[in-house]
């Protein structure tokens, strides 16, 4: 018997599987990883397929698999398919796609099971009676026996919070054949989650249950695609809480996909208060033995639903049955790292596969999954009214050039400083949102107009106040330097910090309202592996009445105490150079804007801007989703942006600018000479230029970038996968990587 097996290389010139040998007596499956010789190394590979006979290859110079590494198929056949479809369509090694559905450490066993000493008597309850009563003197020898009397068997952890120090007693008592131990395998459960069961749930509104209606069917026969556009608060959440529970009860499995780590641990509260040790949770922020060991949960069947971001959508949940993507419009979907994956079309294609059923929700549906529902590719289903009829929270538009000219130059309007006291009074609580870290934005000459900026990457560094003093920070490379005095290009003194960040906002608020507890939140804050889960405890206990961060908080996160929330600066993301700046302007203030008002009282959103006119912030402002999404269709269709063409951009980075500079130019030169010879390609390709991206250093690389605007078509298909064919023939002289609509075109 012979295997074919992808080692665990991820390089273009061994991107094929290579056959081995199996040995006599080894049994082996597709998807079982191996230890195999590869020339002078012992690597790591998986199997993909076994055959009788080695086709057209001398069975003499055949190698024989070493080891298997597991007794069973790390990853299934259904994600062996996913492997490989992902493969193709991302032009990536499949070695690197295969690394998705496992856990980085079990690459190179860099992680073990966890095991534990237990320990039991090995007497019978008679004989341990018998025994006791022989004993002659009291002491911890006779505690022992007494505590493992009743034939349970205990850890030395268990042990000891009885007898104290009991290691040389129960040495004696092992030696002597009374007491026999073993090495037992404990799981390491991710911390600050509590295994609470038996939360019945509310009852469903007209609304939900209408919703659900149109789910059950598929759930119960052969899958199917939804699109649940549900306004802030309307209890979405409650249709995905049933939507599983019908899913379980047919012995299938779930996933829930959210956005962001930060409403991991509330989703997973949730989840688990309703479905308990069920379900499991998979995120960036574990530890490498706790995703190990939830990982082997889900895998050995234990845990049949799974809450995690991005990368949880490649979980081994046996007789997959459904997937939600919560919150579905946001970019932290995508990874742009290679393998290149967006987890909406991954799980679109895992539910197509297993015949499962897919849900897509968001009150700001992205453009893309809207129009293709209106298409008639999702079922759309509709939930225009908040949960119990409560109503959307009122808005008002602050224009700040108003402000400024009547002399306020707080970052706060005089209408949200009234609003902030007023909240106080009340004992409310509040959410500010601005989408800034750090103090103040950049720190700039006055004199010759220069930011300072970081030398590893082209952007300007960041104000962070601390109390060792003020200090200047990069958010890509991560490098900081102290506050200086003088400007580093001309000398001048005058040097100044401008715009304002959360740390900023924090201090106002304290200013403002001297003794109110504060929570804030973003990158700097949350940065340890339970940040976000501290820092949204302490707002929900009511430790603080103000909670002020990034747009981490605008979504999904569900305070019912909050009445205010207020956006400070409205036109940041506005003002981004990117096609899809409207659209994430009104799902960013429409989302935050819904986390006012959940609750019994009413609830109020103060959006402070300098373009109070803006049609896009005039909708969010109204939260009419449907009106924005018809004026932003035509806009993209006018100017030819995605969803009506495809952006492909082909970065070339290098530590030398010449090295950068001559693979993006000779890549360029051999992309032509292919389009050039193939006019139907020709005819589809709209744009194609080569330039320097707008951040052209980046953590201590120069990049350089080609850019393709292409007309959705099987021909553009076709030049996008033979520009990914040529990227292998220049690795060697930069890093080269290709882009599908990238969500960053910075």
């Amino acid at each position: 018997m012979y295997c074919q097996v992808i080692v665990d290389l991820a390089l273009d010139r061994v991107a094929r599987p290579f056959t081995y040998r199996v040995p006599e007596g080894m049994a082996l499956e597709p998807g079982r990883r191996v230890r195999v010789p590869f020339g002078a190394r012992t690597l790591e590979g998986i199997v993909l397929s076994l055959e009788k006979a080695p086709a057209g290859i001398d069975p003499e110079k055949i190698r024989e698999v070493l080891a298997p590494l597991e007794d069973y198929a790390a990853v299934p056949p259904e994600l062996m398919a996913l492997a490989e479809e992902l493969a193709r369509e991302s032009h990536s090694p499949l070695a690197e796609t295969l690394r998705l559905m496992l856990p980085a450490q079990m690459r190179g066993g860099r992680i073990k099971a966890r095991t534990e000493k237990r320990c039991a008597l090995a007497l019978s309850p008679e004989e341990a009676e018998e025994r006791i009563n022989a004993e002659k003197r009291q002491g911890k020898r006779l505690q022992l026996l007494r505590l493992l009397a009743d034939g349970r068997e205990r850890s030395l952890a268990e042990i000891r919070e009885v007898v104290p120090n009991p290691e040389e007693p129960l040495r004696k008592l092992i030696k002597e054949g009374l007491v026999r131990v073993r090495e037992a395998e404990v799981l390491r459960r991710p911390e600050g989650e509590p295994e609470r069961t038996g939360d019945p749930g509310f009852p469903l509104t007209a609304g939900q249950r209408e919703a659900l209606e149109e789910i059950l069917p598929a759930l119960r026969g052969r899958g199917g695609r939804f699109l649940l556009h549900g306004v802030t608060g309307s209890g979405k959440t409650e249709v995905f809480m049933a939507a599983v529970r019908e899913t379980l009860a047919q012995g299938r499995g779930a996933i829930i996909l959210v956005p962001e780590i930060a409403l991991t641990p509330q989703m997973v509260s949730w989840f688990r208060g309703r479905f308990g040790s069920q379900a499991a949770v998979i995120h960036s922020r574990l530890s490498a033995g706790e995703r190990y060991d939830e990982w082997r949960r889900i895998r050995r069947g234990e845990a049949r639903l799974v809450i995690g971001a991005r990368s949880a959508v490649f979980s081994p949940v046996e007789r997959l049955g459904l997937i939600v993507v919560d919150e579905e419009h946001e970019s932290t979907y995508y990874s742009d790292h290679r393998p290149q994956y967006d987890a909406r079309e991954v799980a679109d294609s895992r539910c197509r596969r297993e015949g499962a059923t897919l849900i897509l929700a968001s009150a700001t549906p992205s453009i893309l999954s809207f129009a293709r529902a209106r298409r008639g590719d999702y079922m759309l289903l509709e939930m225009p009214e908040r949960a119990n009829r409560r109503p959307l929270p009122e808005v008002t538009l602050v224009d700040m050039r108003r402000e400024l000219e009547e002399g306020n130059r707080s970052i706060f309007s005089r209408e949200l400083k009234r609003a902030l006291k007023a909240c106080a009074d009340r004992g409310d609580q509040a959410m500010l949102l601005i989408n800034r870290r750090g103090y103040h934005h950049f720190v700039s000459c006055r004199s010759c107009g220069s930011a300072v900026r970081c030398p590893h990457c082209d952007l300007s560094l960041t104000l962070h106040a601390e109390a060792a003093g003020a200090r200047l920070k990069c958010h890509y490379c991560g490098y900081e330097t102290a506050m200086p005095s003088c400007c580093p290009s001309c000398g001048s003194r005058y040097i100044k910090s401008f715009g304002a960040g959360t740390q900023q906002v924090e201090e106002e608020v304290r200013r403002l309202l001297p003794g109110l507890e504060t929570v804030r939140m973003d990158a700097d804050t949350t940065g340890g592996r339970d940040g976000h889960r501290l820092a949204l405890e302490a707002f929900r206990s009511g430790g603080a009445q103000v909670l002020i961060g990034t747009q981490m908080i605008a979504r999904g996160l569900d305070f019912p105490r909050v009445t205010l929330v207020g956006i400070v600066a409205a036109d940041l993301t506005l003002n981004l150079p990117d096609y899809r700046s409207r659209e994430r302007t009104f799902q960013l203030l429409t989302q935050a804007a819904g986390r006012a008002g959940r609750g019994e009282k009413g609830g109020r959103v103060i959006i402070q801007t300098y373009r109070p006119e803006d049609e896009t912030l005039l909708l969010a402002a109204r939260q009419d989703y449907r009106a924005f999404f018809e004026d932003e269709f035509k806009r993209r269709r006018r100017g030819l942006y995605p969803p009506f063409t495809i952006l492909a951009r082909i970065l070339a980075e290098s530590e030398k600018e010449e090295t950068a500079e001559e693979a993006a130019a000779r890549l360029a030169e051999a992309l032509r000479e292919r389009i050039g010879a193939r006019p139907d390609w020709q005819k589809k390709l709209l744009l194609m230029n080569r330039d320097i991206p707008s951040v052209a250093f980046l953590r201590g690389k120069h990049r350089r970038q080609i850019l393709m605007k292409l007309l959705r078509s099987p021909e553009a298909d076709e030049l996008l996968g033979a520009a990914a064919d040529l990227l292998a023939d220049f690795q060697s002289r930069a890093e080269i990587r290709l882009e599908i609509n990238p969500t960053n075109m910075m």
